[in-house]
């Protein structure tokens, strides 16, 4: 057989009938790709768009940051007296009222000093009862000493006529003693008549300028008596008054003996053991209202241009997840970063400064319907979002 009748027919450009051309599935591989790309195109066109509205019309209006932190005005229980404790019923976790026993010092000291007190009251008010009775003696005393004036003038007067009386007896016996017709004993006794009379004016004048000088003491002494109680009375009187404000003090001591719950809230870092002597400003616990809990959000600076006071915000914890909404308020923005307020403050004008974004402080209020349903602890994580087109 011949080689070349066994050879395979030459390629021709023709297809055989009913056959596809070898280029037509190239082109319609093409053309689903272009379509594909296209599709593909709008739809990323379209996801744009819808997310350039979604921005214009929401995301710009909204920030939101997860440094963020639940925060509480904590109040914190100190002792205002030093004494041994007694009892401490308050420990740690436990939720207690306003009022609430927290704990209990030795009332001893207080008890004396309240006692010795309230002795120095009754003294004090014995003592000014003896000012106002020496008062109205001075005054007695006083009108005394004028009576005194009136008899020693009244006794100058008589001792005035006796020595006019005298003095005409004896110019009289004078004049007849020349003629002989008075003796000289009788001349000499209307001279010693005289004399006394004349003795006893002079002792009469002395007697009233005496009375004067006691009326004048007098007078003195009233006064004093009567600037230890002017204006007052027993109980106003500002000794009686200094010695029950000492009263008062020892009292306030007493009642402080008894440590008491000053908010609603829960007790933390109690330090109180019975026994324990404490001294007056030494911290004993703390006491968290976290019924009254707000969030200390740190948003960067450049976010905080839209930031304004009553914003609303949303908030979610880490504690709840994502499933309980918080729903708070914007209350304030800190006057400063945390990095101005460090106990080392950054010294930017140093020639390796490296600028850092900062962080300023919002404060959120948080509604307390919701608190307390969902209760929140401080210092739990929080993450914010602020609504700042309303």
């Amino acid at each position: 057989m011949d080689a070349r009748t066994d050879a395979a027919p030459p390629v021709t450009g023709s297809a055989p009938p009913g056959a596809r051309p070898l280029t037509t599935e190239p082109k319609a591989a093409a053309g689903r790709r272009q379509k594909l790309f296209t599709w593909l195109g709008l739809g990323i066109a379209a996801a744009a768009a819808a997310w350039g509205a979604y921005w214009v019309l929401v995301a710009s209006h909204h920030v939101d940051t997860d440094n963020a932190y639940v925060q509480a005005d904590t109040a914190q229980v100190t002792p205002l007296v030093s004494a041994a404790i007694l009892s401490a019923p308050a420990g740690d976790t436990q939720v207690v009222k306003k009022g609430d026993v927290l704990v209990t010092l030795d009332p001893t000291d207080a008890r004396i000093a309240l006692a010795q007190a309230q002795a120095d009251l009754a003294q004090a008010e014995r003592r000014v009862q003896g000012y106002f009775a020496t008062n109205d003696a001075q005054a007695a005393n006083t009108a005394a000493r004028g009576a005194d004036i009136v008899r020693a003038q009244a006794q100058v007067e008589s001792a005035k006529a006796d020595f006019e009386r005298a003095r005409t007896d004896l110019t009289r016996r004078q004049n007849l003693a020349a003629s002989g017709a008075v003796s000289g004993d009788e001349l000499t006794a209307a001279q010693n008549r005289f004399d006394q009379a004349r003795a006893a004016l002079a002792s009469a004048q002395a007697a009233v300028a005496q009375a004067q000088a006691n009326r004048a003491a007098a007078v003195g002494q009233q006064r004093v008596a009567a600037a230890m109680v002017a204006g007052s009375t027993v109980a106003s009187n500002p000794e009686v008054a200094a010695a029950r404000a000492k009263v008062d003090a020892a009292q306030l001591d007493l009642d402080r003996t008894v440590i008491r719950a000053p908010i609603d809230g829960v007790v933390a870092k109690n330090t109180a053991e019975v026994g324990q002597r404490v001294q007056a400003g030494a911290p004993l616990m703390s006491i968290v209202p976290v019924q009254h809990a707000y969030v200390d959000a740190n948003f960067k600076e450049v976010q905080l241009k839209h930031v304004r006071v009553g914003q609303p915000a949303v908030l979610t914890s880490d504690l709840y997840g994502g499933g309980v909404k918080f729903h708070g308020v914007v209350t304030g923005v800190a006057g400063g970063t945390g990095s101005a307020f460090a106990i080392i403050p950054a010294q930017n004008a140093t020639g390796n400064w490296i600028k850092v974004v900062q962080r300023l402080p919002v404060r959120i209020a948080l509604d307390p319907a919701e608190l307390a349903k969902h209760p929140l602890r401080v210092g739990l994580s929080m993450k914010v979002d602020i609504d700042t087109n309303r």
